[in-house]
Parts: structure tokens; C-alpha cells; sequence
């Protein structure tokens, strides 16, 4: 189940998505959270599946990494498609049991909140599997520096994002290992009662906490062994380059912007 778990992971590659700079990657993603509440009908939910679906193939990442960003949150993503078509009013009434109302509006919404979901979910999947997380913790850095004017920290929350950002697959790769040495010790996860499965997840915490400050000491130490002081006067390795292919990707997306304001209903 955790190896299934891809957020936080990179992908290597030399696709044209690998290739973009990690700032122009990042603000599309932003920019593409903010439109897809622009679209408004099944015509604008296409124009945007077609258009994150050609960023997938231009990718050549494989579909089945995107498929397993969105199972750990299908769960959340069913509870809240089920809450708009049970609990949306309209003109064309189904069902109707209290405040339970099943109608074709509900339905509609319903489904467009569900295309709404995976579509994020695949584009904030597209820049973790593409990106690499030093270069991610660059664009952060990069795009927050106005703020440094008022003397907020922008390196070391830049810094901090990518460490947390990185760390979440490796402590995933631990949670099971450790869930794996449970088991072989008797220990079932996801059996009887809730309870009973509440109390199966104490033995996994423990070792796992344990395990998250002993990683977080060593990163500590081998910072300090390498002279880290913060931000102030390093230089990097790897810079920020703006390319060609990075302005027509920003302009894709205010052509993409500007198609769905004309198909809004």
C-alpha cells in the first residue's frame, strides 16, 4: 500500500515537462488551481482534462502514477461528491427524503466537483513526480524573495518545505517496513472495531516517531557538519534558468484562461 504512495516522489526524465524551469512549473500549478474554478459546464471541464491530459503525455510519465495519487484520497473525494448531489437543490427532483434531495443539478454538480478533484490532484502530481525537490525548494525560494524585504526567513521556509516535502516517502517506506515487522509480531491492521484498529495503530506510531527524530538528528548534524548558517551569502550549484519553452508555456495557460471565460455559461 505505502510503495503505491508516489507525493513527494521525482520521476527522472528528459521530458519537455522535466525540462521546464521549476518556477514556470510551479506557478502553472498554482495558476491551474485558481482557473479550474472558472470552468462552469462539461464543455470548460473538458477543455481542462484535455489540457492536463496532454501535459501528462508530454510527461512520458507513466498513467499509473497519477491513478495512485488519487486512491489515498478517494475516500475524501466520494464523501464530498456524495454531500453535493444528496444535498443540492434544483429544479429537476429525483428523490426527495427530508433534507436528502436527489436531483439532476445535484448530479451535474456532483460529477463536476469530481473531475474538479482529480484534476488538481493530477497537476500537483505532475510537479512533484517532475520536479525535483532541491529544485522545487529553488522555485519556493525564488518566488517568496519580495518577502524577504519585511524580513521574513524565505530561505529556511523554502528550506523547510523541501525537507517535508522529501521526507514524506521516505517515512512512508518506514511506516511500512515498521506495519511489516508488526505483523510478523501478530498484529493486524484494519481488523475488528474501530477500537480495535485504534489500537493497533499505537504500536506503528511509537517506532515511527522514534524514527522521525533519530532521521531529523542525523539531517541536524550533517548540516552543521557541512557549515550550514542559513541563506546569507551561499550560493547554488544549479540556477534558475528562464527558457522559451517556459514563456509559451505561461502564455498556454493564459490562452487556456481566456478559452474558458469564453465558454463559461
Amino acid at each position: 500500500m505505502m510503495d503505491k504512495l508516489i507525493f513527494g516522489r521525482y520521476i527522472p526524465g528528459n521530458s519537455l515537462i522535466h525540462r521546464l524551469d521549476p518556477r514556470t512549473k510551479l506557478m502553472s500549478a498554482i495558476f491551474f488551481i485558481i482557473i479550474i474554478f472558472f470552468a462552469n459546464n462539461i464543455i470548460t471541464y473538458l477543455s481542462l482534462a484535455l489540457f492536463v491530459g496532454l501535459a501528462v503525455v508530454l510527461s512520458k510519465v507513466s498513467i499509473r502514477f497519477f491513478i495512485n495519487g488519487i486512491k489515498p484520497l478517494i475516500w475524501l473525494i466520494l464523501f464530498t461528491v456524495i454531500l453535493q448531489i444528496l444535498f443540492t437543490s434544483g429544479e429537476t427532483i429525483f428523490f426527495r427524503l427530508g433534507p436528502i434531495i436527489l436531483s439532476q443539478e445535484g448530479l451535474i454538480n456532483g460529477g463536476f466537483i469530481f473531475m474538479r478533484f482529480v484534476l488538481i490532484i493530477f497537476m500537483s502530481t505532475l510537479l512533484t513526480l517532475t520536479t525535483m525537490p532541491l529544485s522545487l525548494s529553488d522555485a519556493i525560494e525564488y518566488l517568496l524573495r519580495p518577502l524577504a524585504v519585511i524580513k521574513v526567513p524565505v530561505h529556511e521556509i523554502a528550506l523547510m518545505l523541501s525537507i517535508a516535502l522529501r521526507f514524506v516517502p521516505t517515512l512512508m517506506d518506514e511506516t511500512e517496513k515498521i506495519m511489516n515487522a508488526q505483523r510478523a509480531r501478530g498484529i493486524d491492521f484494519g481488523e475488528g472495531n474501530i477500537y480495535e484498529q485504534m489500537k493497533s495503530v499505537v504500536p506503528l506510531l511509537i517506532p515511527l516517531f522514534v524514527s522521525s527524530f533519530n532521521r531529523a538528528e542525523e539531517l541536524a548534524t550533517a548540516m552543521e557538519a557541512r557549515g550550514y548558517k542559513g541563506g546569507e551569502g551561499r550560493t547554488k550549484y544549479r540556477q534558475l534558468s528562464w527558457q522559451t519553452r517556459d514563456t509559451l508555456t505561461m502564455v498556454s495557460f493564459g490562452v487556456l484562461t481566456a478559452l474558458l471565460l469564453l465558454l463559461r455559461t
